[in-house]
């Protein structure tokens, strides 16, 4: 029986949105593994807008629900309309959307709070035992979610390494091509373009997390 996995996207556009690169490999590699899948994105404005072409800000307001539909074909709902039941697995893509919009840590590190539909819904995951895959600068989050001494990666940048250790996490190197998993509390994470210079680079752990996320949701059935 194929698997239900919620996504969540947090805009459109590695800079003030979802990755998308990773988003999109994330939402082939599912399709290849005959999941059935569902986007979210929290119905919200962008914390701001940059043009992608000079990285300098835009006078104006974006929605991260309706930028979210660029990447989904328009297949995406209100994070608030979420239900854990529904689904077997999650998984956040990176991108500074989940650093901008998802959160605040772009700006208050690891004194950030995370928006409160992701918070709510990825708790409810976690006190699920349901596996969860976290991407790029998306394990930031891990701490929020899980609490103390949840094991993650985000590469190698020793900064950012650093803040999630500040707030609790357990920081573990990473290599582009690998996953780190957190077991007991079935969490796994990729660094994806945090270390990534090619979309091959970051398809490979992104693959290897999605495959990883899948065969947890398989753990326990005869």
């Amino acid at each position: 029986m194929s698997k239900k996995v919620a996504v969540i996207l947090s805009g459109c556009g590695v800079f003030d949105g979802a990755e998308i690169h990773e988003s999109v490999i994330t939402l082939l590699r599912l399709n290849q593994r005959g999941a059935q899948v569902q986007c979210f994105a929290p119905n919200i404005a962008q914390m701001h807008v940059l043009n992608h072409l000079t990285g300098e800000t835009m006078p104006e307001t974006r929605n991260v629900l309706v930028e979210s539909a660029r990447i989904a074909r328009g297949e995406v709902k209100d994070l608030s309309q979420a239900d854990v039941n529904d689904f077997d697995a999650l998984i956040v893509p990176g991108g500074f959307g989940a650093a901008k919009n998802l959160s605040d840590f772009a700006t208050q590190g690891a004194a950030c709070t995370v928006q409160a539909d992701v918070l709510a819904l990825a708790e409810a995951f976690a006190e699920a035992g349901k596996p969860v895959g976290l991407m790029c600068i998306a394990p930031a989050l891990a701490a929020k979610i899980y609490g103390p001494g949840v094991t993650c990666t985000i590469g190698n940048d020793a900064d950012t390494a650093a803040a999630l250790v500040k707030m609790g996490a357990t920081h573990a190197d990473c290599a582009v091509g690998d996953i780190i998993e957190d077991q007991a509390r079935k969490l796994v994470t990729t660094p994806a373009y945090m270390l990534a210079q090619s979309i091959s680079e970051a398809a490979s752990g992104i693959n290897k997390l999605v495959d990883r996320v899948l065969e947890l949701t398989h753990e326990g059935e005869q």
